[in-house]
């Protein structure tokens, strides 16, 4: 089955926004003793697993990996940060920075993604 890169990279940001939710409402499972947060975490990894099948089968296992966990890192560091008043320092933002700057560089020069 032949995959539009428009379509790749849709399911890779999909399953990148599934794993937030899932992830944003891990931090309120109480160690799934709560059900509502536990059946978000759950069925949102789930959810983002299988849309992370659709760009595992173009891009190689580790490109998507690495977009897919750097781009998450960031995003559910900003959620934490809006959303729960997690504070973030100098060296946290620095190490943000850089997770971004790698998922820009692997997207724009490297040869294993294709464009």
């Amino acid at each position: 089955m032949t995959t539009s890169p428009m379509a790749t990279y849709f399911f890779l940001g999909a399953a990148i926004v599934a794993e937030v939710v899932a992830t944003s409402a891990l931090a309120k499972t109480e160690n799934f003793t709560r059900l509502v947060p536990s059946l978000i975490t759950v069925v949102g990894y789930a959810v983002s697993f299988w849309l992370l099948s659709f760009p595992i089968r173009v891009l190689p296992t580790g490109i998507v990996y690495a977009i897919w966990s750097g781009a998450g890192i960031v995003l559910i560091t900003m959620v934490a940060w809006l959303a729960f008043d997690q504070k973030l320092d100098l060296p946290a933002i620095l190490g943000l920075g850089l997770i971004v700057a790698g998922v820009v560089i692997i997207n724009m020069f490297s040869k294993s993604v294709a464009h």
